[in-house]
Formats: C-alpha cells, sequence, structure tokens
C-alpha cells in the first residue's frame, strides 16, 4: 500500500516525475508507491516545492504541513501531512 495512516497523520510513498506537462496523480508505481508527475524540473528543489504545492491543494491541508520524512533528493519520496477529509474522500474513490 502507499500510503499509511497513524493516528491524525498519513504518509505517502511517492515516485516524483520532474519536467511533465502538468501536475496529476498517475498509476500505483510497482507495490508500495503512487506516480505523481509535476510540471516543475528536478532543479534547486523546483519540483519538491510544486510537489508540495500540489498536494496541498489535492488535499487542503497547508504546505507548511507536509513535511518529506525521505527522498527529498530522490524520485522516490515518503511525505507526511495531516489526515483530511479530501484524501480520505480520494483514497475512497480511487483506490478501495
Amino acid at each position: 500500500m502507499f500510503y499509511n495512516i497513524e493516528g491524525e497523520k498519513v504518509s505517502i510513498r511517492i515516485k516524483a516525475q520532474p519536467a511533465a506537462s502538468k501536475n496529476e496523480f498517475c498509476e500505483i508505481y510497482g507495490e508500495d508507491a503512487i506516480k505523481i508527475r509535476i510540471k516543475a524540473p528536478a532543479v534547486e528543489g523546483a519540483a519538491n516545492k510544486e510537489l508540495v504545492k500540489f498536494l496541498a491543494k489535492s488535499f487542503k491541508v497547508s504546505k507548511s504541513d507536509i513535511l518529506f520524512k525521505t527522498g527529498q533528493n530522490s524520485k522516490i519520496k515518503i511525505v507526511e501531512f495531516p489526515l483530511s477529509d479530501k484524501f480520505n474522500e480520494w483514497i475512497k474513490s480511487n483506490y478501495q
């Protein structure tokens, strides 16, 4: 499973694809990550900033609440943020 919910926090394992034509969620990557395409290039942290912005907007959480647990300089990342109703709706409509 690409996400893990513990209490009021959720962490998701992401395969980031920078320099895409648009920001979007894609397919499950392997068995335990979700592929996310990001518009920004992987230069000087631009893709990570765009990823945080995309996740914050998608799940209605503050950008400052999104933390990189691992992989800040890697294509495979684990990010953590507060569990939101929007995330629960997204999981139910797409992955259950």
